[in-house]
């Protein structure tokens, strides 16, 4: 029943990828190995999610078809208590969390980072996109640096390149203030570059310019964080000393970051709950209807959390623990009905 289950939902994620993703192979005409390839790197992602929820789906099935067949009833009258038929799910269910957080931690990140890499690499045939930083801002010698956008900002590693694109640039000098639509950040040389803008001296009067402005700039810029889904959980705790806590990016990494971990309690959790509601039902039909409900309910709670912590309407941990809590709550409520 588990294995069917991870499969089964596995497939069903798959699709949805396939079908997302399927216009835009065929459109850059990607080849059958080149698709798989690609889709593969996808895998650790999806079945992170299949591991959890084949948990509370083989069990309600399992002892739905116990109870159509008697069989519970049958355990009850020869003095087998209900919860005996539980506690020994929490081992299997223990190594699964194991699974579930080491593939979330590195293996599902390094696969979804590959995946959109490949899609520039292996579908668009272009390289990969330099990083970029936003509202970039550098206080030097009474001067004050400030880029609504830097592209390719990444002077530390001994390999990269050098030079850097901005977007929106103002420069305030303690003789007056340079503002252009655009410039370069030459690293090599410590100096930024404008080739075209205006300048306002400090008595307020404006001038243009059209010949190239260099101004010296000392700053080292490391390469920007990658996106969370992209991140080790290594890397996700770097971010969350690195980022300020009131972001948007700080709340979503500290969200990712918990997430995983709650992730793998959820199959310890799903036992204690889908295992006392599937001794609760008497046939197979309510345990089709119950499998419904429960997966319903938790993609419910599990889809709109990531949302609501990047808004700051909950808070990192309550939300990515609270549909832990709510089954575990269920999971209590029934096995004291059941004690």
């Amino acid at each position: 029943m588990y294995l069917g289950g991870v499969l089964l939902f596995y497939f069903l994620q798959m699709t949805d990828i396939i079908s997302g993703a399927a216009g835009t192979l065929m459109t850059y005409h990607t080849g059958i190995a080149k698709a798989l390839t690609l889709l593969s790197y996808m895998l650790p992602r999806i079945l992170n999610i299949c591991l959890v929820v084949a948990v509370p789906f083989a069990l309600l099935l399992a002892y739905g078809r116990l109870a159509k067949d008697s069989e519970i009833k049958a355990l009850y009258a020869s003095g087998v208590r209900p919860l005996r038929l539980i506690t020994p799910l929490f081992v299997p269910a223990l190594l699964v969390g194991v699974v579930v957080f080491y593939n979330a931690s590195y293996l599902a990140p390094a696969g979804f980072h590959k995946y959109w890499d490949s899609f520039y690499t292996q579908v668009f045939n272009q390289p990969v996109p330099p990083p970029t930083t936003n509202s970039y801002a550098y206080s030097e010698g009474g001067s004050l640096y400030t880029a609504g956008l830097v592209i390719g900002a990444d002077t530390t590693r001994p390999n990269a390149a050098k030079t850097s694109t901005l977007t929106g640039v103002v420069v305030r000098t303690p003789k007056g203030t340079y503002s252009a639509q655009g410039g370069i950040w030459d690293a090599a040389q410590q100096v930024w570059i404008l080739p075209s803008g205006t300048f306002v001296d400090a008595a307020g009067h404006i001038q243009t310019f059209d010949q190239p402005v260099t101004l010296p700039q000392h700053d080292n810029m490391a390469r920007p964080p990658r996106p969370t889904m992209q991140s080790t959980s290594d890397e996700l705790r770097q971010q969350i000393q690195q980022l300020p806590p009131n972001t948007e990016e700080g709340r979503r990494a500290a969200f990712e970051l918990q997430r995983r971990l709650a992730d793998s309690f959820s199959p310890l959790i799903f036992v204690l709950a889908a295992g006392t509601l599937g001794l609760s039902l008497n046939s197979r039909a309510w345990a089709i209807g119950a499998v419904i409900l429960f997966l319903v309910a938790f993609y419910a709670l599990y889809s709109t959390m990531p949302q609501l912590a990047a808004v700051g309407a909950l808070g990192a941990v309550a939300a990515a623990w609270w549909p832990n809590l709510l089954f575990l709550l269920l999971g209590l409520y029934l096995v004291w009905r059941l004690r």
